[in-house]
């Protein structure tokens, strides 16, 4: 799958607390002993079933603001843009990532609202049972660690830097089982909707994803280490940062994710 919006330099794979991450300034977060869940909502400003969904994952957000236990992110995808309305945020690599993942995971469709939950399609969202899931997930001991640093940003970039390491049985798998994946968000958007199937209809984007990159596969050594530029609209409002998780490149399982927010100041 072809990725845009991040310029990556590798740094070298070795261990995770790097000398590059520990003489960085900036907003610093690494994962602990626990597994965080990452949960992806793949959606469409043209999609009339969409903003419930929208609006469950921004609830979501602010339920779990601080705790950093639980990641959101939005994919916005753009094969719903013919139906009459252009989807700002959509971008066809996150129509293509949604479509490999459905492959990866052997299912024949892709469709919106879509939720994944640690990779695994959620289909219950508006139902229930997603405190037992999250808690349940979160139970298990960490199979990989993540450090982010954002060492500064631009009117239209954040500049990072990461650090990632494979755990117990994953770090024994074969190179190129798992791999990193990196977006940056940001949140507080509004669109009033002028055509297609929610004319006439303002809707909220929270959690937004804008410049990525991955998959990026583990070295032999279970690790890897990358810094780079993702990419953020000029006119982005607060709410901005960087989400990483490790992800199955067999199974779509992801192994563990990390959020950090840009920092005041």
């Amino acid at each position: 799958m072809r990725c845009a919006g991040i310029l990556v330099t590798l740094i070298a794979s070795g261990a995770l607390l790097a000398p590059a991450l520990a003489a960085a300034a900036g907003c610093r977060a690494t994962t602990g002993a626990q597994t965080n869940v990452l949960v992806e909502l793949f959606t469409s400003e043209g999609c009339s079933s969409c903003p419930p969904a929208d609006r469950w994952l921004s609830a979501l957000g602010r339920k779990t603001a601080g705790a950093g236990r639980v990641v959101p992110i939005a994919w916005h995808v753009d094969y719903w843009d013919y139906i009459g309305w252009k989807d700002r945020f959509a971008q066809p690599a996150f129509s293509a990532r949604q479509r490999s993942l459905a492959q990866t995971r052997r299912e024949p469709v892709v469709y919106t609202p879509q939720v994944l939950v640690q990779g695994r399609d959620f289909r219950r969202w508006p139902e229930g049972g997603f405190d037992a899931l999250v808690e349940g997930l979160q139970a298990g001991a960490a199979r990989a660690r993540i450090a982010l640093s954002i060492t500064g940003r631009t009117a239209a970039a954040l500049e990072i830097e990461a650090h990632a390491e494979l755990l117990g049985e994953a770090a024994r798998a074969a190179p190129g089982d798992y791999a990193l994946v990196l977006a940056a968000t940001a949140s507080g958007f509004g669109t009033t909707v002028r055509a297609g199937e929610n004319a006439g209809r303002r809707l909220a984007h929270d959690h937004v994803a804008f410049g990525w990159r991955g998959p990026i596969a583990f070295g032999r050594d279970g690790a890897l280490a990358l810094k780079g530029r993702l990419t953020l609209p000029s006119a982005a409002p607060d709410g901005a940062g960087v989400v990483a998780f490790v992800q199955s490149t067999r199974s779509a399982e992801v192994l563990q994710a990390l959020v950090l927010p840009v920092c005041p100041g």
